[in-house]
């Protein structure tokens, strides 16, 4: 991955492993290609800096918000505070990379000395024509060594651009295809356009993006309304090749300094680079004349050929952290591991288990309960003057239990549970009291018992549920819902009288 956290500072560049860098306060985003974005999400929560184009794709393809994005100006030099106190700040300047649209090098100066990050970049001789980088002794060069290799010869962009109008031109009655990332080598594009008369046909999201960037308006995303199309890199393969040539001729080109294996005969490869050569980063570092070359692609070490080109001048002093930076950086790690560990604690699944009623609701229950007891006393009353009951429609001691426990034979629902006989729990009886009540009723959930020498597993049958509580009356029960069921309050229970005295007594 590239990026780095510069040391002994709360500084970081193109670096987003929060649980990595928890000292750092100054984030910085050189350019938005993918391979320097790794971690920034739309969850990103801490103070980024980048350039003003960089800043408007970032909130585009990443929904960062825009509370914590500071666009910088280029090429002017910003004060930023590196403690709580604003004792110590860094001093920054972003200077136009010439790399793809947006992208820019820092030169940040401070304690720690001068350090110069290029990011990614294509070299040219206008960077060191004026300031700030002109007879600028930089102490620390982070390099962009992408093509660091003197055995590869890259031709310049504009030579590449009339390799590719060449190619173009051998096939006048074929579609044109550019293979390119989602961002870079637009002006590309645009030069390919004005040359050939002709739209550039793109996807409606790269549409959206250019048009965001303000490019030239040589594009179309509809299809038939040019004869060059770009589109992603990974889509010129053998396949897609295929299909377009069965509509009709096509080439595929893809600009490139990777080596590239080809499939088609179709395909072709040209060395279109919006990294230096080996050629111009020789130029840029002897121009330069660094105490220190860091490689920002860690994976190829190429500094041997700068040595030569690196400063006589050793640094003679060593850095010292302000103790207010020290403070902070501190302070800001302690915090970060408190925010990790709180995370991870809310983060467990604590299983819930049955959620019973607090002890107030269930007093309030049985008040309201008590309350209503009258009503239904008096609504029984009145129900066997208009419609006599047979006896076995209803026994006399059946609800008169019922009454007096304050509530009447409710069906069994997922809402109901049944308990252990105890004084604080207003709706329990004893077990053979429970068996005279749900002898008559239908259906109820799967259930478990679990008495303290035995395993007795209750099934759906109220029969059954009757012989099985007979059998462990002194022994605790409890009948668990085939699915998470509501809490059982009053007006619940109340509903469930009203409902059964409905349906059976009026």
């Amino acid at each position: 991955m590239n990026g780095t956290l510069l040391p002994n500072t709360p500084i970081a560049v193109d670096f987003w492993q929060i649980r990595k860098c928890s000292h750092v306060r100054l984030f910085f985003l050189s350019h938005m290609h993918s391979d320097h974005t790794i971690g920034l999400s739309s969850t990103w929560k801490n103070p980024l800096y980048c350039s003003p184009i960089t800043a408007k794709i970032l909130r585009y393809k990443l929904q960062v918000k825009s509370k914590w994005i500071n666009p910088l100006e280029v090429g002017v030099c910003h004060m930023l505070p590196l403690d709580d106190c604003r004792i110590e700040t860094v001093s920054v300047t972003l200077i136009d990379a010439n790399h793809c649209p947006g992208s820019v090098m820092f030169l940040f100066q401070g304690y720690f000395g001068t350090i110069l990050y290029t990011g990614d970049f294509r070299y040219d001789p206008f960077m060191l024509a004026g300031p700030p980088l002109r007879n600028l002794k930089i102490d620390v060069l982070y390099l962009d060594n992408t093509n660091c290799d003197p055995e590869q010869w890259l031709p310049s962009r504009q030579e590449a651009t009339e390799q590719i109008k060449e190619l173009i031109e051998k096939h006048p009655f074929h579609d044109i295809v550019i293979g390119l990332y989602s961002i870079g080598k637009e002006s590309l594009l645009v030069d390919l356009a004005k040359t050939f008369q002709s739209w550039v046909v793109v996807s409606p999201q790269r549409l959206e993006l250019l048009t965001l960037l303000e490019i030239e308006h040589v594009f179309s995303a509809s299809d038939g309304d040019g004869r060059i199309r770009a589109v992603e890199q990974s889509e010129v393969n053998y396949s897609n090749m295929m299909h377009w040539n069965s509509i009709h001729p096509t080439i595929a080109i893809l600009p490139t300094s990777r080596k590239v294996k080809v499939w088609h005969k179709d395909i072709y490869v040209v060395p279109y680079s919006d990294h230096s050569s080996y050629d111009e980063l020789i130029e840029f570092v002897s121009a330069i004349k660094p105490s220190t070359i860091i490689p920002v692609v860690r994976t190829k070490q190429c500094i041997s050929h700068f040595t030569r080109y690196l400063s006589s001048e050793k640094a003679t002093y060593s850095i010292k952290i302000p103790d207010s930076v020290k403070s902070f950086m501190k302070s800001q790690d302690k915090s970060s591991k408190e925010d990790i560990l709180r995370l991870k604690v809310s983060c467990r699944q604590i299983p819930r288990g049955v959620e019973f009623e607090s002890n107030e609701n269930n007093l309030q229950c049985s008040a309201d309960l008590n309350r209503t007891r009258e009503s239904l006393e008096g609504t029984l009353k009145s129900v066997k003057k208009i419609i006599p009951m047979k006896e076995e429609e209803c026994n006399t001691d059946h609800c008169n239990w019922s009454l007096e426990c304050g509530r009447a034979p409710v069906p069994l629902t997922e809402s109901t549970v049944l308990v252990s006989d105890t004084n604080d729990n207003p709706f329990t009886s004893p077990a053979s009291d429970i068996c005279e009540i749900y002898k008559n009723e239908y259906e109820m959930p799967s259930a478990s018992s679990s008495p303290k020498d035995m395993n007795v597993t209750v099934i759906s049958d109220s029969s059954m549920l009757c012989k099985e509580t007979s059998q462990v009356m002194n022994d605790s029960i409890s009948i668990l819902p085939c699915k998470r069921r509501k809490k059982l309050d009053s007006r619940t229970f109340y509903h469930q009288v009203e409902r059964y005295f409905k349906r059976y007594y009026i």
